[in-house]
């Protein structure tokens, strides 16, 4: 079988989220860039069916600037037969439609039975991206698993609803997507570390992929029109029990209109 994880560089989750006010972005260069942890558990997913079934070929891919090669190398330590890296300059800022049609392309230029995603970045929470690709590729979808089976030729998974559960399948090739309730990801051994480098990573352009940025949705990518910084926090009110709290709470209540 022959698999694809999407992967992705996320500013730390630990660290402060900042936002350009120029552009409307997050600032990726206002922290330690890191692969996001729900990439590693798709990789694990992959990774596991892999420890069981010789034969497997994992592949990572990701898109975006030069420093995604250090997440990629990762996915590679961690077990990953080889990556596939999009970079061109002309996509930065690309909004959820180019890049979906742009990973689509990425896709569509290599084999596979099954690309797994998470179901949404710590960075953005678009949560949209898998779903898009199964439409551009024509493929099922199976979405927010919190586990998945996979066999040579269906996937099957569980995904939690506000009722219960489901019992979803699909027929491969498929696109799934999967919670942060999916198995934790390994970490990665100094021999997958070694081999890593040693790994095939190739570096693909728009044009190698044979798509041209005018061409895509939006013309590129979404235009921010307007910014503001978040305002500081103010102190707020205090309210001294001298036997009428209950009283000026309810008149603070309804002044802002809460009640």
């Amino acid at each position: 079988m022959k698999i694809i994880v999407l992967m992705k560089q996320v500013p730390d989750t630990y660290g402060e989220r900042r936002l350009d006010t120029r552009t409307g972005r997050v600032d990726r260069g206002a922290g330690e860039a890191i692969l996001d942890e729900i990439s590693e558990r798709a990789l694990e997913v992959a990774l596991r069916y892999k420890d069981a079934n010789k034969g497997t070929h994992v592949t990572v891919l990701s898109m975006g600037p030069a420093s995604v090669t250090a997440a990629l190398r990762k996915g590679l330590s961690m077990g990953a037969d080889a990556a596939i890296h999009v970079q061109d300059d002309a996509l930065e800022g690309a909004d959820m439609g180019v890049t979906a049609s742009v990973l689509a392309a990425a896709l569509t230029r290599n084999e596979y039975d099954l690309v797994i995603a998470g179901n949404e970045s710590t960075d953005g929470r678009g949560g949209a991206i898998p779903a898009m690709l199964a439409e551009h590729l024509n493929l099922p979808h199976l979405s927010f698993l919190d586990s998945v089976d996979l066999s040579s030729g269906e996937v099957t998974g569980e995904r939690a609803t506000e009722y219960g559960t489901q019992d979803v399948r699909a027929a491969l090739p498929a696109v799934i997507s999967i919670t942060e309730r999916a198995a934790e990801a390994r970490f990665p051994n100094f021999k997958g570390i070694i081999t890593a480098k040693r790994k095939p990573l190739s570096v693909v352009s728009l044009s190698e992929l044979g798509l041209e940025l005018a061409a895509l949705p939006a013309g590129g990518r979404s235009v921010v029109l307007n910014t503001s910084e978040r305002p500081a926090r103010t102190a707020g009110t205090k309210i001294v029990d001298e036997g009428n709290a209950g009283e000026q709470l309810a008149d603070f209540l309804a002044a802002n209109r809460l009640i």
